[in-house]
């Protein structure tokens, strides 16, 4: 035996409430983070005789999530909690069977593609743009808004229309689906019968079966008609593992447009709505970045070419998703043992990756609770930890649409920032619940103004 593994030190373990924890779960998991973490670099607590690692420290993160990915598996609490829904897709498959999808729809996100779907991102912020027309000086909750409008951007650029889905049912489907996540927590946490009852679960079933069916009608009709697209469905419709030779089922597609559908719009809509929030609350910023598209556009038309110039525009959404992280938490589990720092890690381990409290570390960031876009330009991004921000995730499961979310976000406020004014229309901001990803409650209301008004 290795004698560095007898010298290995005891776990410190933080005395955390299994009860107290459990009820805040299911109302909201952000609040079952011990405090520790907001100070801690690592944090090891007990549940049920079950070693739980929270890391909140960017060298000990590296370690884990990069030089060990091979012994971390995505775990038994993705699997509860988003298997019945993305079955085993990019977001929730492992090993194997991961890699190979992921190399899959690999070319769907390289940069010279991205540049091709820069119109329709452009179009799906003009859409948005023409029904604010409409309703300017009503309030409108600007959540649903930004759903609607990221939505139609995954199913134009990814599935070249959606062939008459449903955009409205499945925006409330996703809801359904996402709601009672708080009980699936909980339950994998003191290790419940899948079989138990909770509160939302039979709406969060049909949610899903809607979603899936809907998705499956589109592969299907795909099949009979395989060569008049190119986008990601045609793509996973082509490929083949170059190992085994096999090329991906209905199921597996429908698994890997669900992880599109749920994880790709979906965050990529909160981060927007909560950008909109932060900006009335911060009106020289909104004026900067008005600046900003003024002149880069010179008051005309976005057009695909002034996307990448609009830098400070780009540098206020960074700065909104890091104090309103989308996907707040990331787990992972160990499947083997390893040594981490100056602890040996034993196999059936659960970490946690609390990117909500990394991104409000003091030791990481400075006046960590205040908005401050200047963090994200060039010369401060680069004196800081890879691992200090953590938005999409980290290491080899970062998440592989990141440059089309920076991308699309971009376009959608230089089109509607262009043209209009939003004011908050509630006194109490609202708080951050997660619900798998990180939603406000209650919902964000604003009032739409035209800018020249």
């Amino acid at each position: 035996m290795d004698a560095s593994i007898d010298r290995a030190p005891p776990f410190p373990v933080t005395k955390h409430s299994t009860a107290k924890a459990f009820l805040a779960m299911i109302k909201n998991p952000l609040d079952a983070l011990p405090p520790a973490v907001f100070k801690e670099p690592i944090v090891f607590t007990g549940r049920l005789g079950n070693l739980q690692v929270y890391l909140t420290d960017p060298v000990l993160i590296h370690e884990t999530l990069v030089e060990n990915a091979d012994r971390l598996s995505k775990g038994e609490h993705i699997r509860r909690t988003l298997g019945p829904a993305l079955g085993r897709g990019l977001l929730t498959g492992d090993g194997a069977h991961w890699k190979w999808q992921r190399q899959s729809v690999a070319a769907a996100f390289r940069h010279e593609r991205l540049l091709e779907l820069q119109p329709a991102m452009i179009a799906a912020a003009e859409e948005t743009k023409a029904r604010w027309l409409r309703r300017r000086g009503e309030v409108l909750d600007v959540g649903h808004e930004m759903m609607r409008t990221t939505f139609g951007i995954i199913v134009d650029t990814m599935m070249s229309g959606g062939h008459g889905i449903d955009v409205a049912r499945v925006e409330r489907s996703v809801t359904d689906f996402l709601e009672p996540s708080g009980w699936t927590f909980a339950f994998g946490m003191i290790g419940a019968p899948e079989w138990l009852p909770y509160p939302g679960r039979t709406k969060a079933r049909s949610a899903v079966a809607f979603l899936r069916a809907s998705l499956a009608a589109v592969i299907a009709k795909r099949r009979q008609q395989p060569n008049e697209w190119h986008d990601l469905v045609s793509m996973m419709l082509m490929a083949s593992d170059p190992e085994s030779g096999r090329t991906m089922s209905d199921e597996e597609i429908v698994d890997n447009l669900m992880t599109f559908i749920t994880a790709g719009h979906e965050t990529t809509a909160l981060g927007l709505a909560w950008t909109l929030h932060l900006l009335a609350q911060h009106p020289k910023d909104e004026a900067k970045v008005v600046g900003e598209i003024t002149h880069v556009t010179g008051g005309g038309a976005v057009l695909p070419e002034h996307l990448a110039h609009l830098v400070y525009t780009k540098q206020v959404f960074s700065e909104a998703m890091r104090l309103f992280p989308p996907a707040p938490i990331i787990t992972r589990t160990a499947i083997e043992d390893f040594r981490l720092d100056r602890y040996l890690i034993p196999e059936g381990t659960v970490f946690f990756i609390p990117i909500y409290a990394v991104h409000r570390k003091p030791d990481l960031w400075r006046d960590a609770e205040s908005f401050d876009p200047t963090r994200f330009e060039p010369e401060n991004a680069r004196t800081r930890h890879r691992y200090a921000y953590m938005p999409f995730g980290a290491g080899p499961r970062v998440c592989i649409g990141n440059a089309f979310a920076l991308m699309e976000a971009v376009a959608v406020l230089a089109v509607l920032l262009q043209s209009f004014k939003l004011n908050n229309c509630t006194d109490t901001p609202p708080r951050r619940v997660m619900k798998v990803t990180l939603r406000p409650h209650p919902n964000i209301l604003m009032s739409v103004h035209r800018r020249r008004e």
